[in-house]
Parts: structure tokens; sequence; C-alpha cells
């Protein structure tokens, strides 16, 4: 594959973009082959906010970075494929709290899997050592770039 390559000011941006890109290419053709051709990459986004204890609407939204009719559709969407359910909220009657259903937890297990997978075939493209070195460098980043005035979040931004 040819690409056109970036100039050095902004080379990180461009590389750090097309890796992701390619990580999610490759999740989403592996998925598919596992039965799940009907889930997008922003919904990764929303199982990971719903994974640990559900969240509601409001919550998804402000999550997602999308209007509440936005996350509304999302929602109504992965209930039907059977990824999510809508359940009473404990704390409030008129709430909707939204969980992962066991198909939705299968996704995120093979999700996983299919990460490891990925990192194992980068690792043994470029080495193992230098594998660490990249991820405890790029760690280094993050956490340097990031404090409690400017919280780095992992969210859809296309």
């Amino acid at each position: 594959m040819t690409t056109n390559q970036p100039s050095g000011s902004y080379e990180l941006t461009v590389l750090l973009g097309l890796s992701f890109s390619a990580i999610t290419d490759d999740l989403h053709r592996q998925l598919a082959k596992k039965g799940f051709d009907d889930v997008r990459p922003v919904h990764g986004f929303l199982f990971q906010r719903i994974a640990v204890k559900g969240a509601t609407g409001n919550e998804i939204a402000e999550h997602l970075g999308v209007t509440k009719q936005a996350a509304s559709q999302m929602i109504e969407y992965l209930e039907q494929h059977d990824y999510i359910e809508r359940k009473p909220h404990p704390l409030d009657g008129r709430g909707k709290l939204v969980t992962l259903t066991e198909r939705g937890w299968s996704c995120i297990r093979n999700t996983e899997e299919i990460f490891i997978s990925i990192e194992q075939r980068y690792a043994a493209i470029v080495g193992e050592e230098r594998m660490n070195m990249l991820k405890a460098d790029l760690r280094r980043l993050v956490h340097t770039i990031s404090d409690d005035s400017n919280p780095l979040r992992l969210r859809p931004v296309w």
C-alpha cells in the first residue's frame, strides 16, 4: 500500500490516526466474521460507558459528546439488535438504565480477544521490546498531557 508521506511537522498525528483507523477497520472485519456485522465503531464507546453499571440515555449522550436525540437513536438501534436493554432505574422511578445483554457482553469479549490478537501481530512486526517501548512512551505522553483541568476521554471524534 502506498500512501503520501506526511510532513515531519505533523507526521505523528497522521501516523496515530492511520494506526487507529487500521486497528478499527481490522477489528470490525473480524467482528463481522464472528456474527457482529451490525455493530459500528461508535457502539464500542457506548459499550465502554455502560459495561460496569449501566447508564442513562443522558449519561450516554454526555459521554459520547452527542445530542440526547442521537444517543436515543443509537440506544434504540442497539436494543433492536439485542446488544443492550433498558431497565427501570433503581434510584429514579421514571428513568431507564441502559445495560448490556449477553450478546453485548459477547461482543465485548470478542473485541478484547481481537485487540489482543492485533497487538500480538503488530508486536511480531516491530518486536516485543519495541512494542513495549512504544506503549510506555504513549502512556507517558497521555499521562503528561492529561490533568484535572484537561482530562482525556476516549470517545468518538469523527
